[in-house]
């Protein structure tokens, strides 16, 4: 297959540094959006928490020109959708439609984005929608294992400490002058990347958006916000959170992985894939699933990101079987740091990896995320063409570096909820 790569990816950066990506595929007729403003929680008063991501969802709620029913007729009438949903560090941006309502569609997203006017009565309604899943999720013990787990290993004050949804005691004081004054002062066309991919000509694509951003200066746009630091973990904790009437305990463990510009990055997910992703959840879902009959599932996850995210290991258990769980599963995160995987396991996971590529690929939208992560985290054009290469770069020495860096059976942290 011909993968996107600098030979047929059309990258334009405007003046006021919104990056455009398109990428042109003629096999369907629709077209779909893809892409993120540098706007997020970590942007918010430390008081506001849930502002960003309140803000980004009442974009929808009516403009200067559109109010809620005009906004959605607009894009229902040509079955077109947009959404908006905020990050920790940026907030995401998608759309879809036929290559044809494509400038219909970028009307309605440049108003959204650019011209809110944050209606009270539908911000009163999406700040109780906002406590009634707040307060659903806090009875879930999956969830509040793992806020658990960030509110311990992430100190308060760091973007990843507080849940981006905000808390039931901050979202109540959220009015609609606080989004108002928050998207005056942090929306803007500063570091926007839009991604455009399908039925359309890549230059049709970037002077559709140039005509509708091309000119969003905001003055008052701060700078885009360096990645927190946070302090290695020195010893174990564990956080443990009761919650009563329930039959299942979930647990979180683990520490600070690598941020996605970490030159060790790749190698930590083919380690995390030995771990607890391939096959039924790797040696860990083997260990505590398959043999130990512990867990309901029990898998390990590496995430990235700008700044570094956990390197985590998720389980539900029996509340009985907590303690064996979590031994077993500091077995395998011992093992992974002691002796370097197999010959069988790394060729197993290198041909999982880049198997997998062309399936990501499918879709427009599969295309427009991965290019859109391709900007964002500085990978270049040419990243998909690379990436077997670099998959298959790592070796045994690599992986075993990698987990020796950042894992140490010793200094976990742990976040339990349990009946």
């Amino acid at each position: 297959m011909t993968l996107p790569s600098a030979q047929n990816i059309t990258r334009v950066v405007l003046d006021n540094g919104i990056t455009i990506l398109v990428y042109e595929n003629f096999a369907a007729e629709s077209v779909i959006i893809s892409g993120s403003l540098q706007v997020g929680s970590a942007y918010e008063p430390a008081h506001k928490i849930g502002l960003s991501a309140m803000t980004a969802v009442a974009l929808m709620r009516g403009t200067r020109t559109r109010d809620f029913t005009t906004i959605h007729e607009a894009l229902e009438d040509v079955g077109a959708d947009i959404s908006v949903g905020g990050g920790w560090y940026r907030t995401n941006i998608s759309g879809k439609s036929l290559a044809e309502d494509l400038p219909n569609v970028l009307d309605v997203l440049a108003d959204v984005l650019r011209n809110p006017t944050f209606p009270e009565t539908h911000i009163d309604r999406l700040r109780g929608e906002t406590l009634t899943s707040l307060q659903i999720r806090s009875q879930d013990t999956r969830y509040r294992a793992g806020r658990a787990f960030y509110e311990t290993l992430y100190p308060e004050g760091h973007p990843y400490h507080a849940p981006t949804r905000g808390t039931l005691e901050s979202v109540p004081t959220l009015t609609a002058l606080d989004l108002t004054a928050f998207h005056k002062g942090h929306y803007g066309g500063k570091n926007m990347i839009i991604v455009v991919v399908g039925a359309i000509k890549a230059a049709d694509a970037v002077e559709l958006i140039r005509a509708r951003f091309g000119d969003w200066n905001n003055p008052d746009q701060p700078d885009q916000i360096a990645p927190a630091e946070v302090a290695p973990i020195t010893e174990s904790k564990r956080t443990v959170i009761t919650l009563p009437g329930k039959s299942q305990a979930d647990i979180v463990l683990g520490t600070l992985g690598p941020s996605r510009h970490a030159p060790d990055f790749t190698a930590a997910q083919l380690a995390n894939s030995v771990l607890g992703q391939f096959g039924m959840m790797g040696r860990i879902g083997k260990s505590v699933r398959e043999q130990g009959g512990l867990a309901y599932y029990a898998y390990s996850q590496v995430e990235g990101g700008l700044a570094p995210l956990p390197w985590h290991v998720v389980a539900g258990v029996n509340p009985e079987n907590i303690d064996l769980a979590i031994q077993k599963i500091t077995d395998e995160v011992r093992r992974m740091t002691e002796e370097a995987v197999s010959e069988d396991d790394l060729a197993d996971n290198q041909a999982y990896f880049t198997g997998h590529l062309p399936l990501q690929l499918e879709s427009n939208e599969g295309i427009g995320d991965t290019l859109h992560n391709m900007e964002l985290y500085g990978r270049g054009l040419d990243y998909l063409v690379n990436y077997r290469d670099m998959i298959y770069s790592v070796t045994r020495d690599d992986i075993l570096a990698t987990a020796r860096h950042y894992l140490n059976a010793d200094r976990l942290v742990m976040g339990i909820a349990t009946p």
